[in-house]
């Protein structure tokens, strides 16, 4: 069977385009990128509730093996998981549990594909692709707690544009404006070794897609 047929069978879903080349790039690291097809979002525009909408359609495709699904958190980790679980049981698939997997869920329903579930950043706490890009970031970096005292700075003044919830991506986007090669795109800084690939919670997510697509 061709390699493209193969993968054509095991797909990876991504809200928004920083997360395809997150994940890109640290599947390149990690040696996976033959495993599944990783598809690029096609509009930035439709979302995670259009991406979680599709995937009762999705799941119907015609030789579909494995399917993967990686959002955000957002805010309500709760309320996330709730429409994934609901949306996954129109679809027959209601034997998920009520909290989400700390290692990512893989579900496995006879006659029907594998489906996983990542929710950005690990799991069980609320957040986006930038607090998991903030995990890839050395604990002992001197530039860590620099960028986070300008931002409290900022923050405490009233000079801060940012809302709240946009923090994290304030702090990751500045961190990367401070390194040799300013302004690097965090898939870039990856591949580039500026963010490291091999932290617990990467290797987590390396090994929550091994584990939804290798056995398949």
């Amino acid at each position: 069977m061709a390699v493209e047929s193969i993968l054509s069978m095991r797909k990876l879903l991504v809200e928004g385009k920083n997360d395809f080349h997150v994940i890109k790039a640290l599947c390149s690291r990690h040696s996976l990128p033959s495993l599944f097809t990783l598809e690029e979002p096609r509009s930035e525009g439709l979302g995670v509730e259009s991406l979680v909408d599709s995937l009762p359609v999705q799941l119907k495709v015609s030789g579909l093996n494995a399917l993967g699904v990686v959002v955000d958190a957002d805010l309500d980790i709760q309320a996330r998981w709730d429409s994934i679980r609901a949306h996954l049981d129109v679809a027959g698939y209601g034997k998920l549990p009520k909290l989400p997997e700390p290692t990512g869920a893989v579900v496995t329903i006879p006659g029907k594909p594998k489906v996983g579930i990542w929710l950005m950043p690990n799991n069980h706490l609320p957040g986006t692709l930038e607090d998991f890009v903030a995990h890839l970031i050395s604990e002992d970096d001197l530039l860590r707690p620099e960028v986070a005292n300008v931002l409290s700075r900022l923050e405490s003044l009233g000079l801060n544009k940012y809302s709240k919830k946009d923090r994290q991506k304030a702090f990751i986007h500045t961190w990367l404006a401070w390194q040799r090669h300013p302004g690097q795109p965090i898939g870039q800084a990856i591949t580039a070794h500026v963010l490291q690939h091999d932290g617990p919670l990467a290797m987590s997510f390396v090994n929550w897609l091994n584990n939804l697509f290798v056995a398949t």
